[in-house]
């Protein structure tokens, strides 16, 4: 059995003023993914592609084993998508609604959908027009998790959520992921959600993958080098090392821990090299600013 949930590769979609990719992206079986990056970097795009709305110019899409455009109503069972985009208040009341949807999935769980209910504070009775934003949002994931799909997409679930919300939402999220046999992508601007809960992350800028994997691996492999250099010296970007900023001797660096970066400062003179954990957002920031520079 392939241990991917998610496989892309060489995907590419020409926009007049953007172009997604060559975009390789791979999403491990059973994990919670965090898919990151500024506006405008390719994730909602990279979305849409997946469920079969826009065609790709380039590359492949296979989602549980299935091809995104040859095997697309498969794949629409098997694999769920949440929105704050998605709009249910044409069936009225939450009951309504989870009737109609209920109806198109075998394998709708009525009492997990119960408990989701309780959990999430909604009843059947709730008119959906006059829900919260938070509770819209909800909504949209109850009706997907009630599926028991074998992937499951979110594109910044966690909008219009208080910390209270947040944590619930994220609490079935890892719930769900259990048992090893289903997958969740997450596309979010918010990098402490995501470094809390996503054991995977890929970040996405201008339409490339920067970096993926683990996100541990990635937070632990990074550090901020501050160091100091003798009069006149000069260093530039290279392999292993980002320079950040200067202050007349006083440096501060992103620094990569798999490369001979620090042995290559200390080769040029760099004095009291010390380096600091970074989180998440830091590490995407110096990234994101690198990729501006060039």
């Amino acid at each position: 059995m392939n241990n991917n949930a998610i496989e892309i590769r060489g995907l590419v979609k020409n926009y007049p003023t953007f172009t997604l990719g060559p975009l390789d992206l791979t999403v491990p079986r059973g994990a919670i993914y965090g898919l990151i990056g500024p506006n405008g970097a390719g994730k909602t795009t990279t979305i849409d592609l997946i469920f079969g709305m826009g065609k790709n110019d380039a590359g492949s899409i296979r989602v549980a084993g299935l091809d995104h455009r040859t095997d697309e109503v498969e794949l629409k069972r098997r694999a769920a998508y949440v929105s704050p985009d998605l709009n249910f208040a044409v069936w009225g009341k939450v009951g309504k609604a989870i009737r109609f949807v209920r109806g198109f999935y075998p394998k709708w769980d009525d009492a997990y959908c119960a408990a989701l209910m309780k959990e999430f504070h909604l009843s059947d009775s709730d008119k959906i027009a006059t829900l919260s934003f938070g509770a819209k949002t909800k909504l949209s994931l109850l009706l997907a998790l009630s599926r028991r799909p074998e992937v499951l997409i979110l594109d910044e679930p966690t909008t219009g959520l208080d910390a209270v919300s947040k944590q619930q939402v994220f609490a079935e999220l890892l719930k769900a992921v259990e048992d090893g046999e289903r997958t969740v992508l997450i596309s979010s601007h918010g990098l402490s959600d995501i470094e809390r809960f996503a054991d995977h992350v890929g970040m996405i800028k201008n339409g490339r993958l920067l970096l993926e994997g683990r996100t541990d691996e990635i937070v632990d492999r990074f550090r901020l080098a501050e160091f100091f250099t003798e009069n006149g010296t000069a260093l530039a970007n290279r392999d292993g090392l980002i320079i950040l900023k200067r202050n007349e001797n006083r440096w501060h660096a992103l620094l990569d821990q798999k490369s001979d970066a620090q042995n290559w400062l200390q080769s040029k003179g760099a004095k009291d090299v010390s380096l600091t954990r970074l989180t998440l957002e830091d590490l995407f920031v110096a990234l994101a600013q690198d990729e501006e520079a060039k």
